[in-house]
């Protein structure tokens, strides 16, 4: 797969600023993505993502992310053998919110 694997919160929030197409992957689980998200995201935990995968579109970039980068860095992967352009949010939420946006709640 060509393109990046990681992007950090800077790259990422360049790119919602161009409107660059992508889709983001939020694989938290409910009541975290409940408690803070990224608007625009599409929710789909982890341990549901092979049975949900139909709904992730192979015709532009994903990016993952989850609560710090680790289940998301697995989710990427997996994607990434399955024909995705999958690529992972380092830090997650946390960074972005930490970096990007200080109004979300961190936990």
């Amino acid at each position: 797969m060509a393109g990046p694997i990681e992007i950090d919160v800077e790259t990422y929030a360049a790119w919602r600023d161009e409107k660059r197409a992508h889709t983001l992957l939020d694989v938290r689980e409910g009541w975290e993505h409940d408690t803070v998200a990224i608007a625009g995201d599409v929710n789909i935990p982890m341990s549901s993502v092979p049975n949900r995968i139909s709904e992730i579109s192979k015709d532009q970039p994903v990016v993952v992310m989850c609560h710090h980068g680790g289940r998301s860095r697995q989710v990427m992967q997996w994607l990434r053998q399955q024909g995705y352009d999958a690529i992972n949010l380092e830090g997650g939420i946390d960074a972005w919110s930490r970096e990007i946006d200080s109004s979300l709640p961190r936990y």
